[in-house]
């Protein structure tokens, strides 16, 4: 673990960004301080945040409940190895989907399957989030498609799951009527599970799946 005055710059450096509205920051705060969680970016960026904020934010990062708790940790004698190492725990992926316009593919989440922008970094942007429910894409600017075979090899850039059957057909019904293209439509497979293929404006091919109940 870094020293206690690396992590008192980290904390300042957020607290920083936090002043400067530094877009990528919010996320990062959304995703350790509980009380953020359900304010989007610019909301958390106009909220009050001081350096204790950035401070807990710092200690729940390195898997404490709050800075006293970090502190505390450090100064105590470290633990015994184990004979065995711990299980890590993943709580999430988010895929990277290569785009040629990134206002274009912007709109095409937002305004066809219904994700909104969680950020976009740059001017002009070459870096965005977009996310629907608990889904998140990353999306790259390039200059050029980076796979010129996905329809041939169908190519999967992303792939995002949903709770029932019932649900896979209402979400093929809704980007249906929002006159998306389609891959593959809404399919029952062999092994049981329902799913259907939409390309977007770019041909990456993304994958919506639900089990059959």
């Amino acid at each position: 673990m870094p020293s206690l005055e690396n992590l008192k710059k980290q904390a300042k450096l957020i607290l920083r960004w936090h002043r400067e509205r530094h877009y990528p920051v919010a996320a990062q705060i959304r995703g350790h301080l509980p009380r953020f969680l359900n304010m989007l970016d610019a909301e958390i960026l106009a909220a009050s945040f001081k350096l204790s904020d950035a401070q807990e934010m710092v200690a729940r990062q390195h898997g404490f409940d709050n800075w006293q708790a970090l502190k505390a940790g450090l100064s105590a004698p470290p633990p015994k190895l184990k004979s065995s190492p711990s299980k890590a725990t993943i709580v999430g992926a988010e895929p990277q989907v290569f785009v040629t316009d990134m206002k274009r593919s912007c709109e095409f989440f937002c305004e066809k399957l219904g994700f909104s922008l969680v950020f976009s970094y740059g001017r002009p942007p070459y870096y965005a989030q977009v996310r629907r429910d608990a889904a998140h894409l990353n999306l790259r600017y390039v200059e050029r498609s980076v796979i010129e075979s996905r329809d041939r090899e169908e190519l999967l850039s992303a792939s995002m799951t949903v709770a029932t059957g019932a649900e896979i057909k209402l979400l093929f019904l809704e980007f249906q009527s929002a006159g998306v293209a389609f891959h593959q439509t809404l399919k029952k497979q062999p092994w049981g599970a329902k799913n259907f293929v939409v390309k977007d404006p770019d041909g990456n091919l993304l994958l919506f799946a639900g089990p059959t109940n």
